[in-house]
């Protein structure tokens, strides 16, 4: 049975969820959407976004979680990529994708003014309950640019009978979900790993709590109030929490909380220390990516003798740090992270079969991540080859924003990258060259930028410089940019 679900003030229990699942999986089958195709999803964290989690299981389709803050040409690229048959979404997203929905896509809109396009409510009363032969249950298709170039959609194959038991495994090591267990996301459900827990607490648990958007101290209340004993959180919030007054923190009973899962973001040890501190040995800390699943878990008994690591290997994971030559290097030396996790079946990038080909060696993948593996197991991330930032656990790619900063008046040469951050464990920050006569501002500059791409992908910091650090073939060097922020600091991403 499906957990119940608790929404605001909304509860909806798991023989409702099952049934509005069935007749969303018969409404979709009656637009077209066959076994393995795809429905496109741009919603916050609302129900209806688990309907169609839950739906698209009994359809066998994938789900493919559009970014809500996404402009019209980031949305529109993904919308023409996916291949989707069906789009899902609220009516102040639809005004600025509208234009680039490809032909064919059917367009359903969820709470509010339709615009001419179907109304979700009124539309799945009238489904009758998908009574096709069943389907293989497929689950979300992440994209994520990898090692280079545009965003790729990673669709996985069902899982055998064997990978399912190895995968609950993990998932109970990475996440925290276990048969029966009252769980609660915070984190926005187009994120991939938000939307792994919010599959696996459905299918698991006996209560799956859904916050429309993290509130501190409204999160610290529904843990009391439904007795939450996993919650996924991440460093972002763990930085919100511990900025509530203390008497605000010891208003609450958390005492049910026995696992919080924390995903995608580098957290700071003198963060995690202190969450520890204040709600005992629950913080665990995992290395996963779209490609790979989670290969590592950084169990809260290890955080203090192990600052600044990832964590060991998490059920049958394979881990190796290769040169650049594909030669194994011993431990304490960096290289690219190779890693492979027998839990999950083998994926595929939609479309880009020589890109999946690429960034695989002897059965182990890896998305452009370096780092090294100490003499206990224990991963260190050092780098990141791709120069993706993770900020506040969203992904974020520095070449898209320097694609629209070299296209602005007056800018020569620009740069993007990861800075540290005590909240958000990293934020953007923008390095510009003035052409010969220019005056740049920065605030101009970022004004502009927030026309043109999602507010979160706008760096906070822009300073003009006099250049850039190219080598002799004019290949960027961000590493020596990136030195003078991240020195002295025990995680280096």
């Amino acid at each position: 049975m499906t957990a119940t679900l608790a929404w605001g003030e909304l509860s909806r229990s798991g023989a409702e969820i099952d049934a509005r699942a069935t007749r969303l999986a018969g409404g979709l089958a009656r637009l077209g959407v066959e076994e393995g195709n795809v429905v496109a999803v741009m919603l916050r964290n609302i129900p209806a976004f688990v309907d169609i989690i839950q739906g698209c299981r009994v359809a066998g389709a994938y789900y493919c979680q559009i970014n809500w803050h996404f402009k019209r040409d980031e949305a529109g690229y993904i919308l023409a990529d996916c291949g989707a048959k069906v789009l899902f979404i609220q009516p102040d997203l639809l005004a600025e994708v509208a234009s680039v929905v490809p032909p064919g896509v059917r367009v359903i809109v969820v709470d509010g003014d339709t615009g001419g396009a179907a109304d979700y409510t009124t539309w799945l009363a009238s489904q009758a309950p998908f009574a096709g032969p069943s389907r293989m249950p497929r689950g979300h298709m992440a994209y994520t640019s990898g090692t280079t170039g545009r965003p790729k959609g990673v669709r996985r194959l069902p899982l055998t009978t064997e990978q399912q038991a190895l995968s609950a495994q993990v998932t109970k090591e990475a996440l925290g979900i276990r048969p029966g267990v009252r769980s609660l996301l915070s984190a926005p459900l187009y994120h991939s790993a938000p939307s792994s827990f919010a599959q696996q607490s459905l299918l698991q648990g006996s209560l799956f709590v859904l916050e429309e958007k993290f509130d501190a101290e409204a999160t610290l209340a529904l843990i009391e109030r439904h007795r939450i004993e996993t919650a996924y959180l991440v460093p972002v919030m763990y930085v919100r929490l511990l900025r509530l007054p203390a008497d605000v923190r010891s208003r609450h009973d958390l005492s049910s909380l026995s696992f919080v899962a924390s995903t995608g973001s580098p957290c700071a040890p003198e963060v995690k220390q202190a969450m520890i501190a204040w709600l005992g040995p629950v913080i665990h800390e995992a290395y996963a990516s779209s490609e790979t699943g989670y290969i590592t878990v950084m169990k809260p008994q290890d955080a203090a003798r192990k600052p600044g690591s990832a964590g060991r290997a998490v059920g049958q994971a394979r881990i190796r740090i290769l040169d650049d030559n594909g030669q194994e290097l011993p431990a304490g030396e960096i290289g690219t992270i190779y890693a492979h996790q027998p839990a999950y079946s083998d994926f595929t990038y939609h479309g880009q079969d020589a890109a999946r080909r690429a960034i695989e060696r002897d059965g182990l993948a890896s998305v452009g991540d370096m780092g090294y593996l100490d003499d206990e197991g224990f991963l260190y991330v050092r780098d990141r080859a791709s120069d993706m930032v993770i900020s506040g656990g969203a992904n974020i790619y520095p070449a898209e924003i320097e694609h629209v900063l070299i296209t602005l008046p007056g800018i020569a040469d620009c740069a993007v990258i990861g800075i540290p951050d005590e909240e958000f464990g990293e934020a953007l920050a923008a390095q510009v060259v003035a052409e010969t006569g220019a005056t740049l501002d920065a605030e101009t500059i970022r004004k502009v930028l927030g026309e043109r791409i999602a507010g979160y992908k706008v760096p906070r910091r822009i300073d003009v410089v006099d250049a850039l650090p190219r080598d002799d073939n004019g290949k960027l060097l961000k590493r020596r940019i990136r030195e003078a922020y991240w020195s002295g600091k025990s995680r280096r991403i």
